[in-house]
């Protein structure tokens, strides 16, 4: 269950990271600015963000299955599609519907999860499941790089388009309906509102929203700009790029797997916090290397491997503490979380893109400040959860 969770999670991470190295080559293709092209991973984050909205509570309705095999469809022939493309706007509605997709398998996932387990034991799927995931963004990179250098940039959509039709395949011959529909409760637009309205009046669950979101943000904000930072500001090679950014990876991998071990010890909220304490002590790491002229490729790459990787605490916590809140409208709830999480990061990596400025400057203040902000957050909307942990 959750290897075919993870591979169906792990369309929206090869859909992103997978054309990263060629985004220099793309730009020029489609005669645009490397920043501009660059926005095309911010579209595909606010497409999954509506996708998200779209298609969460209607897999709450008629069931996951449905929502998932729809969802592969349109993100398989999108990428087809984009094989083609040669203007920079064809790039943009071409990713926006490829992530519209990507957003009805994404939403699903922990869903599925919460169909089956709760608490600890949820948290524990969750992170084995991300656990997997990894291996997306770790291999994307150098399999999109390897495309590039073998055949060209279009060769990256063709290998996404083969993807999603292999991953249709095992989902429509290996993967149960775990949802039953409740045929009792109504589940028209004014349900669905209520229900959103319901997750955001949650005190506690915007609270690990809030967190993870933002979270996410300062995630957005270094790998929007990575191909800029890496491959121009320091002059790293297309070859070396996936290298450095797969590094990030394998951090987030390991602390994933701390996840897993330290669930036994801590509560998810414990876990959440420290990680989220990790992330911002790297972020203000960052800004003082950049003040004080010290941030040599070497070193800014050790900090960012540890804002980016601790995020194998973060999520899988976060994501967990508040699917417990709404047993019954899970896919919903994730829904809320997701559009949120995907927002911010979309909005954030277009904030720092758009700015179109040569210097690593808007990419590390992003990166903190969206750190600290989702620290203040967590802190400020879950004191039930703290006065709890105090009691132990």
């Amino acid at each position: 269950m959750a290897l075919l969770v993870a591979a169906n999670t792990a369309l929206a991470p090869f859909a992103i990271d997978a054309y990263l190295p060629a985004i220099p080559a793309l730009a020029r293709h489609i005669d645009a600015n490397i920043h501009l092209t660059e926005l095309s991973i911010s579209v595909f984050l606010l497409g999954m963000a509506l996708g998200q909205l779209v298609f969460g509570p209607l897999s709450d309705r008629t069931g996951r299955k449905p929502v998932l095999l729809g969802g592969i469809i349109t993100f398989t022939l999108s990428s087809l599609l984009l094989t083609r493309i040669d203007a920079f706007w064809p790039l943009m509605i071409l990713r926006f519907l490829q992530a519209l997709g990507g957003g009805a398998c994404v939403v699903n996932s922990p869903a599925i999860v919460r169909d089956c387990f709760s608490g600890r034991e949820a948290a524990r799927v969750l992170s084995t499941m991300v656990m997997i995931l990894m291996l997306a963004p770790l291999v994307a990179p150098t399999v999109g790089s390897v495309l590039l250098t073998l055949v060209d940039w279009w060769a990256i959509f063709l290998f996404l388009a083969l993807y999603g039709a292999a991953l249709l395949y095992l989902i429509i011959t290996y993967l149960p309906e775990t949802r039953t529909p409740d045929k009792r409760s109504p589940h028209g637009t004014g349900q669905v509102l209520r229900n959103y309205a319901l997750v955001l009046k949650h005190r506690e669950a915007m609270g690990y929203i809030a967190a993870v979101s933002l979270s996410f943000a300062g995630l957005f904000c270094f790998i929007n700009n990575s191909p800029y930072v890496y491959m121009e500001y320091y002059g790293v090679s297309s070859q070396l790029y996936p290298f450095l950014f797969g590094a990030n990876i394998v951090i987030m991998a390991l602390s994933n797997r701390l996840n897993i071990r330290l669930l036994s010890r801590y509560s998810p909220q414990q876990l959440l916090r420290l990680g989220l304490g990790i992330q911002l002590t790297a972020g203000i790491l960052i800004v003082a290397s950049v003040l004080a002229g010290l941030d040599a490729l070497w070193w800014m790459v050790v900090l960012i491997m540890f804002f980016v990787g601790v995020n194998g605490l973060i999520s899988p916590n976060a994501v967990s503490s508040m699917l417990d809140h709404f047993p019954h409208m899970s896919a919903t709830a994730n829904a809320v979380l997701g559009s949120l999480q995907f927002t911010a990061g979309g909005l954030a990596g277009a904030l720092v893109s758009g700015l179109q400025i040569e210097s690593i400057w808007p990419m590390v203040l992003g990166m903190v400040s969206a750190s600290l902000c989702a620290n203040t957050l967590l802190r400020v909307l879950t004191p039930s959860v703290r006065a709890r942990e105090k009691t132990l």
